[in-house]
């Protein structure tokens, strides 16, 4: 139910508004990827970006489909790890993996 209504509001944002990615100094930035079960489409991806850089201290995100990999960049004094985590689950993904960069 919840990834219903998340499909539903990804939908209603259109397409310029989730093309929109936050740009940040990259000082004292951490960008880690993760492996992400769930995405059945490029909404999915899309709309999970979305999301992510709606949260503070994220920089930006970009996330694959059909690859199921999210790149994201963020500032670990605002937000940690085992956050993004619990966002992503929330969201109705699973984190597989994690490779810091």
């Amino acid at each position: 139910m919840f990834r219903r209504q998340f499909v539903q509001f990804v939908a209603t944002l259109g397409a310029s508004s989730m093309a929109t990615i936050a740009t940040a100094d990259a000082k004292g930035m951490k960008t880690v990827t993760y492996l992400v079960k769930g995405f059945s489409c490029v909404t999915c991806a899309v709309g999970l970006d979305t999301m992510l850089g709606r949260q503070k201290g994220i920089a930006w995100s970009k996330s694959t489909y059909p690859d199921g990999i999210a790149k994201i960049q963020f500032d670990p004094k605002e937000v940690t790890e085992a956050q993004l985590k619990a966002f992503i689950s929330e969201m109705g993904f699973t984190v597989t993996e994690e490779r810091t960069v």
